[in-house]
């Protein structure tokens, strides 16, 4: 036969048996035996397996067979190995990705089996044991490593379907219901490294594992090495937060268990969970660490620990909340010594950052407010400002609660009220220091809203942070506040409201096109897109499975001209004021420069929408890229 005749040949087989296809790759078959070995199969009155009469014909041996599928193991599906071998039948492989399918994929395949009766649990167990050439571990007759267990929430387990079970020979032994879901493995080593050995246990042993461990960790069953060591587990928190560069903990006291959490480029992900038996003693430990009372339980408290780690000084702020199943934990991460931002990499596009720097930055005098909700990067972005107005010739002066960064050459206070050192205080006698630039850590009252403003008449530039939802909010906020309209249009040079959104992993980011419901959310047709290049992240060990990996601002920059001046003064409503901006001042809302980063690649229209208020349709992409330069 031609190789022209065998090209085809050889794809029409790998189409219909992912064995056969390796065996074909790894030139132990040719597609000529192949082809024979169908005919042979077909004529048969009792049905066999392609491998099985491949076998019998002397083309393959078993030995050949398992080299090829251990060898090839992170190729191969469960079904594909099952269907190739001649254990499921094609019909009964459709039925039972039916099944999954129809069941929203919340159940694996190999459970699918089971359960729907395709195989039983033993032969599927003893099938993938001996082709792939691994251990079965007894569940029943020992115990997993309860210190390895905890490493992780059991409900992780539960999702992805495998246990730690021990050490040998420095590496962790790990057993899997299905050793053939790379995802499975990926989210292990996510826990337990890349140093791991794969092992297999039974479906049901697995199941009964997990429902006895919730059960003791609901009873407060835990081993003396758990129970006496809180010291290490209260480090063990905080040093991985600190090594995931997480920005809060979340140590919450539940019915059944006590659960860790951190906050990761701003979203909670879970961390472990603790037997419900450590969590007084680790809320002592927490206590004595920061210097809160450890006899007080019926009030809530704060407090603060400073501790270095790396070369770094870490600032932890610890709240301690009363609640029915105990007091929940929640400490903020500020690392003091860490280094400042340029302005030209906040995230601003081209064209707004060249704005920023030379219509507000470059200012002489007025106020520079910086708006949005806590924990949207509102800090980052002013000291970046400072840094980037920080010169020999000027003098700034600032008054924050807390001083989060410390800043070379610049005079900082901290606000101190337990002494009388308040905003108020302090403000009063801020602009006696001779400042060029006053920062005011954030504008809480009527009184520090006055203040700057009164201070930027005085030709001072002033820099502040504002709670509110967006730039035209912060006007009519401060309007609210009693200033008078006509002090609010002149002093007030510039407003910036943000907010932060993940960005996308770049070692899974994969094309992907906006569904029809994400369409109509955006207030956007697909016309509207053209152009615009999305992506998701699939998922990888570098950004733990989540698709993103690190944050960027969205911005909505207000540059107040003589039409909103004018508008202001006028005391128009929130829409007018917004329109305005929009047609005569420039102003990119906070859901257009989202939409352009997500239509860079940068985010996902998912965090677009998850993150930035929308209160305005947003215009074309094609047309926002060629304003921000994008």
């Amino acid at each position: 036969m031609s190789t022209q005749q065998n090209a085809p040949l050889a794809e029409s087989v790998e189409e219909r048996n992912a064995v056969v296809r390796l065996l074909l790759h790894a030139e132990v078959l040719t597609a000529e035996q192949v082809c024979y070995a169908r005919r042979v199969a077909a004529k048969l009155y009792v049905q066999r397996s392609l491998c099985d009469v491949l076998i019998e014909l002397g083309y393959v041996t078993r030995e050949q067979i398992h080299q090829a599928v251990q060898e090839n193991q992170e190729k191969l599906r469960l079904g594909e190995l099952l269907n190739g071998l001649g254990y499921l039948s094609d019909e009964e492989l459709a039925r039972a990705l039916k099944i999954q399918a129809r069941e929203d994929r919340r159940f694996k395949l190999g459970e699918i089996l089971i359960q729907h009766k395709f195989l039983s649990e033993d032969k599927l167990t003893e099938i993938l044991a001996l082709q792939l050439g691994l251990p079965i571990l007894d569940l029943t007759t020992h115990d997993p490593d309860v210190q390895l267990v905890t490493r992780c929430p059991l409900d992780y387990y539960g999702q992805h379907r495998f246990i730690p079970f021990d050490v040998q020979e420095g590496a962790i032994r790990i057993a899997f219901v299905d050793p053939l879901d790379a995802r499975c493995l990926e989210a292990a080593k996510v826990y337990f490294g890349q140093n791991i050995i794969r092992c297999m246990v039974r479906n049901s042993h697995f199941d009964d594992w997990l429902i006895k461990a919730k059960d003791n960790a609901q009873t407060g069953v835990v081993s003396e090495d758990t129970r006496h060591n809180v010291v290490d587990i209260a480090n063990t928190i905080i040093l991985n937060a600190v090594q995931r560069d997480a920005s809060d903990i979340h140590v919450e006291p539940m019915v059944d268990r006590v659960r860790v959490r951190f906050r990761q480029d701003g979203v909670l992900v879970p961390f472990r969970d603790y037997p419900v038996a450590v969590c007084a003693p680790l809320t002592s430990r927490f206590k004595i660490m920061c210097g809160a009372d450890i006899a007080e339980k019926r009030r809530h408290q704060d407090g603060r620990l400073i501790f270095n780690h790396m070369n770094v000084q870490i600032d932890l702020r610890m709240s301690f909340y009363v609640t029915v199943y105990g007091e929940q934990i929640v400490m903020r991460l500020l690392k003091n010594q860490e280094e400042l931002l340029p302005v030209s990499e906040i995230g601003m596009l081209p064209n707004m950052l060249e704005r920023f720097m030379l219509d507000a930055l470059d200012a002489p005098s007025g106020v520079m407010m910086i708006t949005g909700p806590t924990g949207s990067g509102k800090s980052t972005t002013v000291y970046s400002s400072i840094n980037y107005l920080n010169r020999p010739e000027v003098s700034i002066i600032t008054a924050e609660d807390p001083v989060e960064y410390k800043v070379r050459g610049i005079g900082q206070c901290s606000i101190n009220p337990a002494i009388g050192l308040t905003f108020e205080e302090t403000l009063k006698h801020i602009v006696r220091q001779d400042p060029d630039i006053v920062v005011v850590g954030e504008v809480r009252d009527s009184f520090s809203a006055e203040m700057c403003i009164q201070t930027a008449l005085t030709g001072h530039k002033v820099l502040t942070t504002f709670h509110t939802e967006d730039s035209i909010g912060c006007l009519v906020r401060l309007l609210d506040m009693d200033i008078e309209p006509f002090l609010v249009s002149s002093t007030v040079s510039c407003i910036i409201a943000q907010r932060l959104m993940r960005r996308i992993c770049q070692k899974c980011a994969m094309p992907h096109q906006p569904d029809l419901i994400q369409l109509r959310r955006l207030g956007c047709t697909y016309g509207d897109l053209l152009g615009a290049e999305f992506q998701i992240g699939k998922g990888c060990p570098a950004c733990n499975f989540t698709g993103y990996k690190g944050r960027l601002a969205a911005f909505e920059m207000l540059i107040p001209e003589v039409y909103i001046r004018d508008a202001v003064l006028a005391r128009k409503t929130t829409h007018e004021l917004r329109e305005i901006s929009i047609s005569k001042a420039g102003m990119i809302t906070l859901l257009e420069d989202g939409l352009v980063k997500a239509a860079i690649g940068k985010t996902t229209v998912d965090e677009v929408l998850r993150t930035l208020p929308r209160v305005h349709k947003p215009r074309p992409v094609h047309e926002l890229r060629r304003i921000l330069g994008a």
